[in-house]
């Protein structure tokens, strides 16, 4: 956001203010012209390119897309995974510029992060990238120069969280692998503003799935660890989607036995499940898949072709006489139909 409490000390030598500052007059774009382009204010581009202000995510990013070019060297998820669990959420600042924002905006937005999250079962990322890109600009620039009362706020937080959880999956669902951990990590920011720490947790997980498959994967399981562990207010069925995803991970650091144990524990966490305890609606589809792969392959004491969950397709095994030391659960639904990889077929690396 551009509003920040205060200025930090003006150091010439900031490097990235300079690298930015160096890739705007390289490409011949005045402070101003760049404001108008990354729709940012100048005074608050100039701040950042002295370093009397640090660059957020979304004004490197939208540097990198106006220029072109890189920028800097990515966020270490690691060090963010870790800041993430020591933070406590601070107070948001209260913006006193801009329009009026009351109920029925911030309920419209609302509605349009759960309409778009619906599209992504059924339009492809090409197309719908764009579209959630632009609302989450949208949300920014709300929370950014809208006045608002107090107890909106937390919401427009919220939906701009859960549209940068959107927009990285997306995205990295596309290929765009730094964008979607730019925007990940962007929403991690912003559900820990919010004080919703789940929120972060499916964000951070999230992008524990991308290391995982393309990246390190011990950070990526170490990310997957350090977001159920932090998630301890997380609902049954947020904490068997943490689960599920560390279980994941910790089957392409080929460690069998963690696997085994965490698909355990996703089986136990969705068995409290109530209807007496309401889960986000971002955990819709959990319900779904359950209700339609996992008992397919629960039924089987083979690797199945494909895997339960539709998005490992790339990653699993291709054989499918390989047995599991231990057959997955043959309870209807179980979410326990990912028997782990044998150790002489690992998943292949994209």
């Amino acid at each position: 956001m551009e509003d920040q409490p205060r200025l930090l000390p003006s150091t010439p030598g900031n490097d990235l203010g300079a690298q930015l500052r160096a890739a705007r007059r390289n490409a011949g774009h005045s402070l101003a012209a760049m404001a108008a382009l990354t729709h940012f204010s100048k005074p608050y581009l100039g701040h950042i390119e002295t370093g009397r202000r640090l660059a957020t995510p979304e004004v490197i990013e939208r540097y990198e897309q106006v220029l072109g070019v890189p920028i800097g060297v990515p966020l270490d998820p690691v060090r963010v995974t870790h800041e993430w669990l020591l933070n406590q959420p601070p107070l948001t600042d209260q913006l006193h510029a801009g329009r009026p924002i009351g109920a029925d905006t911030v309920r419209a937005l609302e509605d349009r992060v759960v309409e778009l999250r619906h599209l992504d079962d059924t339009v492809g990322s090409r197309h719908l990238l764009p579209v959630v890109r632009a609302e989450l600009d949208a949300a920014a620039q709300l929370s950014r120069d809208g006045v608002y009362p107090d107890r909106l706020d937390i919401r427009l937080l919220t939906a701009a969280a859960e549209l940068s959880q959107l927009a990285g999956w997306i995205a990295s669902d596309a290929g765009h692998y730094r964008h979607a951990q730019q925007l990940y990590l962007s929403g991690v920011t912003a559900a820990q503003d919010a004080g919703d720490r789940a929120l972060g947790a499916q964000l951070l997980s999230s992008l524990a799935y991308q290391i995982t498959n393309i990246g390190s994967r011990e950070d990526g399981l170490l990310i997957a660890r350090s977001a159920v562990t932090a998630a301890t207010d997380a609902t049954p069925v947020v904490r068997a989607l943490l689960l599920e995803r560390l279980a994941w991970a910790a089957a392409r650091c080929h460690d069998i036995d963690t696997t085994r144990r965490t698909l355990d524990a996703v089986d136990d966490a969705y068995e409290q499940r109530s209807p007496g305890i309401a889960e986000p609606e971002w955990v819709y589809w959990l319900d779904a898949m359950r209700s339609t792969s996992w008992p397919r392959a629960a039924t089987s004491n083979s690797v199945p072709r494909t895997p339960p969950n539709p998005c490992y397709a790339a990653h699993w095994p291709a054989t499918t006489t390989a047995t599991p030391a231990k057959p997955p659960s043959t309870k209807p639904g179980s979410l326990k139909g990912t028997p782990a990889p044998a150790t002489s077929t690992p998943p292949a690396t994209p």
